[in-house]
C-alpha cells in the first residue's frame, strides 16, 4: 500500500462526502478507492470512516487523522513547490477563515484577480465572527479584525479600520441623541459578543487615552451583519467600522452620534500557524490581501489606513 496514496484518497473522500465522488475525482476506479481505505483501516487499526447508504463521514479517528494527514499533505505540496522552478505559481488547496463583512465587502468581490494570478490555487475560506482555532481547526491563515494575543500564530498587521458610534433616527427620537460621553449612561447599546462569552464595550479616545464604556441593552448578537440591523431597527447604539455603514449612513437610516469624540481604529491583520510560514500558498495569498487593501487604504483613506 502507498500510504501517501491512502491519505490522498481517504482526504478527497471526507471532502467529497463519497467514495464514488472521491474516484471520479481523482480518476480512479471506485474498487481501487474501497481497497486503499480497507488497507489504510487495516494498518491503522483503527476505523476511519462510518458508511452508510446514504453518506460517508469520518470517525473520531477519521477526524484527527484526517487533520493530521492533510497537513502533512500540504507541508509536502508546499516543500516540493518551494524548490521547483514553478515557485510563483503554487498548486494546491488553501483554507482560509475571515470576518463575514469584512470578507464579502472586500475579499470576494476582487477573488476573480487572486484566481487570473494563481490559477493553480483552490481556495477553502470560512466566514465567521468569532475566532477560529487555526491548528485545530485545520486553517492555513485567516484574515482577524482586532488586536491579536495568541502567541502561537505569526501575525502580518495590514491595515487599521476607522470606526464610528452610530444609531438609527428613530431611537434618536425615542431616547434623544447624546452630546456627550456622560450622557451614554442614559443610552442602551446592542451588546456584540465575542466567541468567550465577553462583550466588546465601547471605546472612546480621551485625552490621549482608550476609555471604554460597558452600556447595557437589550439585545446582543455575535454577527456583524444582525448587529447593523438591529441598530437600523431602533434597538441601540453601536460602534462600527464606517465601511460596514457608510450606505446606511448616505440614505439615512443610520446617523453618526458623538463624532467629536474618536473612536480607535480597529486592526485587521492576517494570522498563520507558525509550521506556514515558509508555505508559498500562504504567502502568495496574504501579499495579495495587503497589496488590496494598501490599495483600497490609499483610495479610500476615510474608511482605512495603512499599517
Amino acid at each position: 500500500m502507498d500510504r501517501l496514496h491512502a491519505m490522498q484518497v481517504f482526504r478527497r473522500i471526507v471532502e467529497l462526502g463519497g467514495f464514488g465522488k472521491a474516484a471520479d475525482d481523482l480518476g480512479l476506479p471506485r474498487a481501487t478507492v474501497s481497497l486503499l481505505i480497507q488497507q489504510l483501516e487495516a494498518h491503522l487499526g483503527v476505523q476511519l470512516l462510518q458508511r452508510t447508504t446514504r453518506q460517508v463521514r469520518a470517525t473520531l479517528d477519521g477526524e484527527a487523522y484526517y487533520q493530521r494527514s492533510g497537513q502533512l499533505l500540504d507541508d509536502l505540496a508546499d516543500l516540493e513547490s518551494s524548490l521547483s522552478a514553478q515557485r510563483s505559481q503554487p498548486r494546491g488547496t488553501l483554507k482560509v477563515d475571515m470576518p463575514i463583512a469584512f470578507g464579502c465587502t472586500w475579499i470576494l468581490p476582487r477573488l476573480p484577480d487572486f484566481y487570473r494570478r494563481y490559477p493553480a490555487l483552490q481556495l477553502d475560506i470560512g466566514f465567521h465572527d468569532r475566532q477560529v482555532h487555526l491548528q485545530r481547526e485545520g486553517v492555513d491563515c485567516a484574515i482577524r479584525a482586532g488586536h491579536v494575543v495568541d502567541q502561537a500564530l505569526v501575525a502580518r498587521p495590514i491595515v487599521r479600520l476607522h470606526q464610528l458610534t452610530c444609531a438609527s433616527p428613530d431611537y434618536l427620537a425615542r431616547l434623544g441623541t447624546p452630546r456627550g460621553l456622560d450622557d451614554l449612561a442614559a443610552h442602551r447599546a446592542i451588546c456584540f459578543a465575542t466567541g468567550n462569552g465577553r462583550f466588546f464595550p465601547f471605546e472612546f479616545e480621551v485625552a490621549g487615552q482608550v476609555r471604554e464604556w460597558l452600556l447595557s441593552g437589550e439585545l446582543t448578537v455575535n454577527n456583524a451583519d444582525a448587529y447593523v440591523t438591529a441598530c437600523e431597527a431602533g434597538l441601540g447604539l453601536i460602534q462600527v467600522p464606517r465601511y460596514h455603514v457608510q450606505r446606511q449612513l448616505a440614505e439615512g437610516r443610520l446617523v453618526e452620534v458623538l463624532d467629536k469624540y474618536r473612536v480607535p481604529t480597529w486592526p485587521i491583520s492576517a494570522v498563520y500557524p507558525p509550521h506556514r510560514q515558509l508555505s508559498p500558498r500562504v504567502r502568495v495569498f496574504i501579499d495579495w490581501v495587503i497589496e488590496l487593501l494598501h490599495g483600497v487604504a490609499d483610495t479610500q483613506p476615510a474608511l482605512m489606513v495603512r499599517i
